[in-house]
């Protein structure tokens, strides 16, 4: 295949010299013609790939050159770079020349010569027939690179499309837009290797660096970059001559990871797309961070000074979601701990702390990292108490367990079925509630427990479970004080008894004393 050929018509001898020297070492074949009227025939000769054509000729100028040679019927599509020291009065004159595909104001150094004709040379025959007919043209040409995946955030959230490919276990670069920049995840098997960001200001991440790390700020110039450079490869060789400690580069990147993605959580991002086929840059390869996205998400939480104090009124609990990735990779030990003391029931901040023992404030970081994640969410604290029941009828125990398990209820505790595991639970638990079944089939024998006045030793209030409506009139005769439930009940029933419960919880200690010899009564005849 036969090099491009380039025309050059230009009455300066030493411009012609410059453009033949250095196209000539691009491997272009450079024709040279010093005034207009030898350009047009050469062009009609030797119909060339481009025409590098000078405004002011002798005796003509550019724009007469060029409309006699698109005449020809060999040369109609050959495309035009205008060159001129004129700049905009000599441009104006080719704005209904179609073929005039750039401009090249004088004086020009050799870069701005080579990068102007390889351009026109790629998309000379576009711009021509967009011009000629009013079609669109492309905005970029040469992107080989074509997403796999795109979108936009309108309909699904960053946390969702980070967790898919993770779950998927998928190879490369996930490009985030934002509206004021552009972060690129890099990932391996699933996992972030590393983020980088050549728009945002490293002075930014950089004011988020640990204090014993921000000696190493200046590096954050060289690992910004999405690419390969001379620095990069330079940094590199510093790690492989062990001049800069890997592992110390490794937690650079990892902080660096950290800012740009919590940034892109707080910011709206705009659109997305993974592109398979690029590879993590050779310093990511060599320092990867290998990390989920919650860790990462922590590692921001922590080391941002804005992370605010919930409300005393709220709580923390698990979220499960349907498809979530639970990747725990890069999760310190105290973390996964605190995370595991995270459930179903609200629990505060100072609650968690006391569990794991990290501070407060630590808590309250790694659990806003964790609700950018989605692993957790906030929840209105209540009060919560707690009941122990001694039910034998099967249907009244699941009504009991229903309210326990029922978070909105606000109650928590057992359930059981007999004497033992009853017993049991009273020596190890002080009840704010105790559910008793008396009468019936199955009557209970706890007359020591009762007569030693333990039953209430923690001031629970005591209701007493009824078989039959006559059982309910015997015990409200001898025992006005305490609550009857009768069977059957429902948890509407069972959660009046309980309000009126809390109400009995309040009274003074000599009332209990009465309720309690009551019970202890009542209950050691029945056995």
């Amino acid at each position: 295949m036969s090099p491009p050929t380039i025309l050059v018509i230009d009455d300066s001898a030493t411009i012609r010299k410059m453009v033949d020297s250095h196209l000539s070492q691009e491997g272009y074949r450079v024709v040279l013609a010093p005034n207009g009227e030898l350009g047009i025939s050469m062009a009609a000769e030797i119909r060339p790939d481009l025409i590098l054509l000078d405004h002011q000729l002798p005796g003509t100028t550019g724009i007469e050159v060029c409309k006699k040679i698109i005449q020809i019927p060999e040369c109609q599509n050959i495309p035009f770079v205008v060159s001129s020291t004129l700049r905009k009065q000599a441009y104006v004159e080719y704005m209904d020349v179609p073929n005039v595909v750039d401009s090249l104001p004088k004086p020009f150094k050799p870069e701005l010569l080579k990068m102007t004709v390889a351009n026109a040379l790629e998309t000379g025959a576009m711009v021509i027939a967009s011009q000629a007919n009013g079609t669109a043209v492309p905005e970029v040409v040469g992107e080989t690179d074509q997403p796999a995946l795109s979108g936009d955030f309108r309909w699904l959230g960053l946390r969702e499309v980070i967790d898919f490919l993770n779950n998927g276990r998928k190879d490369g670069m996930l490009e985030v837009e934002t509206e004021k920049n552009r972060v690129c995840f890099f990932l391996s098997d699933g996992r972030i290797q590393g983020v980088v960001s050549a728009s945002y200001d490293p002075a930014d991440v950089a004011a988020q660096l640990p204090e014993a790390m921000k000696e190493l700020s200046p590096l954050l110039q060289f690992t910004m970059s999405s690419g390969t450079s001379t620095r990069v490869e330079g940094l590199m060789e510093l790690m492989d001559k062990k001049v800069l400690d890997p592992r110390m580069l490794k937690t650079l990147l990892r902080q660096q990871a950290a800012v740009l993605t919590r940034y892109c959580f707080l910011n709206n991002p705009v659109n997305f797309s993974f592109l398979p086929q690029r590879t993590p840059p050779s310093l990511f390869r060599k320092a990867a961070i290998d990390c989920c996205l919650s860790a990462i998400l922590i590692d921001g939480a922590v080391g941002a000074s804005t992370t605010d104090e919930p409300a005393t009124d709220m709580g923390w609990v698990r979220n499960s979601l349907r498809g979530q990735n639970l990747d725990r990779s890069g999760l310190s030990a105290s973390h996964i701990q605190l995370l595991a003391c995270v459930d179903s029931t609200p629990k505060s901040a100072a609650e968690l702390a006391a569990k794991t023992g990290l501070s407060r404030s630590e808590v309250v970081a790694v659990l806003e990292g964790l609700l950018l994640s989605d692993w957790v969410e906030n929840k209105a604290l209540a009060e919560t108490q707690t009941m122990v029941v001694y039910e034998t009828d099967a249907d009244g125990a699941n009504v009991m367990r229903a309210v326990i398990e029922d978070s909105s209820c606000h109650w928590t505790g057992n359930v059981v079925r007999d004497e033992f595991s009853f017993q049991l639970l009273l020596k190890r638990k002080s009840p704010d509630v105790v559910f008793v079944a008396v009468g019936g089939e199955h009557e209970l024998d706890l007359p020591p427990k009762l007569k030693s006045s333990t039953l209430l030793d923690g001031n629970q209030a005591v209701i007493l479970v009824a078989a039959d409506e006559a059982e309910e009139c015997r015990l409200a005769e001898s025992l006005r004080s305490l609550p009857l439930l009768r069977r059957p009940f429902n948890r509407a029933d069972v959660l009046s008894v309980l309000q009126n419960a809390s109400r009995l919880d309040v009274a003074p200690p000599a009332v209990k004393d009465v309720v309690l010899a009551e019970c202890t009564a009542v209950l050691g005849a029945n056995s």
